[in-house]
């Protein structure tokens, strides 16, 4: 859940239709005084009303107070919600740096968008639907409320006014309600959590492995959207991967799964898992989607095992008969690292639509030398093509700059996040 702190404001004004079996405790009597506890009438749920620009204002202006000191405000934010609400610990994972980090960005994009309800809804609703995999509650929200506004009264010292603590308030009661709504929804309909089994591995060279797993339920998921993955050797720790194929008959999902150094999950995946063990999965993310490009012709950039999600859009081409007319960019530093090609370009040579070019930036090799921006530039322009990035984040956001400046319109662009949900691990 995304973490915050209260002060001296009105309360949090929302209503949630079903009530909790979990109890949460009350603050202690010295503590910042913390916003009413959620209503639980039986009636509709209600929010509360947008912000007005002078709120958005405040908003930005406090957090730009306060972010010189974001590592503290974190490590001191959890420190309050477990020491006043112990039982909300056991939803976290023992190590918390990276969570940490992960509920900073969660913070930021929220405060980003707080001037855009539709990507707003859009990215807190994703939230409250993720989060119910580590069991949150409605009656959790008041809880984190009190403690994210009562980490920024503290750092933001004299310049926190009970002003800004009302905006605040306002917002925090808008984001919980919005992340409510979509768990209710989503519990009406599908589970929070679904065990799979590994029917498949094969080691692809360079610390990647191709991971295949059954899921013991119907999991239900689009070309390009990624999954959070849990494993039996690091309960609570979870990392997000694109599955890499469009959805198939059996059901079966595959992950191309990189070890990256000091990375739990990814380690255990490539160097621990092996056929018949069983992991589990979150529910489906992620907007970059087939249905999300509005023209015939398709661009697809992508670097390292950014493959994935591309390679099941293209799968999801194939599937609806080839009627759009696909370019892919893949790119790497060195051909040794020029993941996937081989495949690739077999799938080409039986689908006439589908090109295929490559970029590497570090080592020269005739035909395919230059960084991908680079490469990009030289083929283009692409303003008349849909184009979906997935990669590194440097290189997806330089792969935008680069296409934007030659014309093509942003919001033709399709990449997930930079920031991974907030309480992922890697």
């Amino acid at each position: 859940m995304p973490h915050s702190e209260w002060g001296s404001a009105g309360p949090l004004r929302f209503r949630i239709g079903r009530p909790s079996s979990t109890s949460v405790r009350p603050a202690p009597e010295d503590s910042v005084p913390a916003p009413a506890q959620v209503a639980h009438t039986g009636e509709p749920e209600t929010a509360e009303p947008p912000l007005s620009d002078h709120e958005i204002g405040l908003i930005r202006a406090s957090l730009s107070v306060v972010e010189p000191q974001a590592g503290e405000i974190t490590v001191y934010f959890y420190a309050i919600l477990f020491a006043r609400y112990p039982e909300v610990r056991s939803m976290f994972p023992h190590g918390m740096d990276p969570q940490r980090d992960r509920l900073l960005r969660a913070l930021l994009r929220i405060v980003d968008l707080v001037d855009d309800p539709e990507n707003l809804v859009r990215f807190c609703g994703s939230l409250g639907r993720d989060h119910r995999k580590f069991g949150a509650l409605p009656a959790h929200f008041p809880a984190v409320g009190e403690c994210l506004l009562a980490t920024l009264a503290r750092y933001a010292g004299s310049a926190w006014t009970p002003e800004i603590a009302a905006a605040w308030t306002k917002a925090y009661g808008t984001v919980a309600q919005v992340m409510i709504n979509a768990a209710e929804e989503d519990e009406a309909v599908r589970p929070a959590v679904w065990p799979a089994t590994v029917v498949h591995r094969v080691s692809r060279g360079h610390g990647i492995a191709e991971i295949t797993v059954r899921p013991h339920m119907d999991y239900a998921y689009a070309a390009g959207q990624y999954v959070s993955v849990e494993t039996p050797w690091w309960p609570k720790h979870w990392r997000y991967y694109s599955a890499a194929n469009a959805p198939r008959q059996d059901g079966t999902l595959t992950f191309h799964v990189r070890a990256v150094p000091g990375g739990s999950v990814s380690n255990a995946l490539v160097h621990r898992a092996v056929v018949g063990d069983v992991i589990h999965l979150g529910a489906p993310m992620g907007d970059m989607v087939l249905d999300a490009a509005d023209h015939r012709d398709l661009l697809f950039v992508a670097g390292g095992t950014g493959l994935a999600p591309i390679r099941a859009l293209i799968e999801e081409v194939a599937r609806r008969g080839g009627r759009h007319q696909v370019q892919l960019f893949l790119g790497a530093r060195t051909g040794a690292e020029l993941y996937g090609v081989d495949d690739m370009l077999r799938m080409a040579q039986r689908n006439h639509w589908l090109t295929i070019k490559a970029a590497v930036s570090d080592e020269y090799i005739p035909g395919i030398r230059g960084s991908l921006p680079d490469v990009l530039t030289e083929y283009g322009p692409w303003y008349e093509h849909d184009v979906f990035l997935s990669g590194p984040a440097q290189m997806v956001a330089s792969a935008r700059e680069s296409l934007t400046l030659n014309g093509t319109p942003l919001d033709r662009i399709h990449h997930d996040p930079f920031e991974t949900p907030v309480l992922s691990t890697p």
